[in-house]
């Protein structure tokens, strides 16, 4: 059993990180080496994620106005006031939170659940961190 905080790292955090790096990229005209260094990332990872051969488990979310506004603000950040990590982290955290709330991640951990674990989980509407 994949604890829902599994599968937030391997599905949320690269989600979200693709479409910081395509925000990045396509609406900061920044190339994909300046991208890679203020994400922490290696060019490749960037250019996968520009052509959505990673981080793309979760597309719903660039959907949603409320993540997408995060992301934005998170990629503000990063760009002008990229010492302001703790806000970053607070908002990386945020966005998590809400993508669980809005039952976005429900499918991915279904996928290796029981079914007494799918009928009783309410982890994601649970109000934490």
């Amino acid at each position: 059993m994949l604890l829902p905080c599994e599968i937030g790292v391997k599905t949320v955090l690269p989600a979200i990180k693709a479409i910081m790096a395509r925000t990045i990229i396509e609406k900061h005209k920044l190339k994909e080496k300046d991208t890679a260094t203020l994400l922490g990332l290696s060019q490749s990872a960037i250019s996968r994620y520009m052509n959505h051969n990673r981080g793309n488990n979760l597309t719903e979310i660039e959907n949603s106005i409320e993540i997408q506004l995060l992301i934005n603000q998170m990629v503000t950040y990063l760009i002008k006031e990229p010492n302001k990590k703790q806000e970053i982290m607070l908002l990386f955290c945020q966005t998590c939170k809400i993508i669980r709330e809005k039952g976005l991640m429900c499918n991915l951990c279904r996928k290796d659940a029981t079914q007494e674990w799918i009928e009783t989980c309410t982890f994601c509407k649970i109000k934490t961190c």
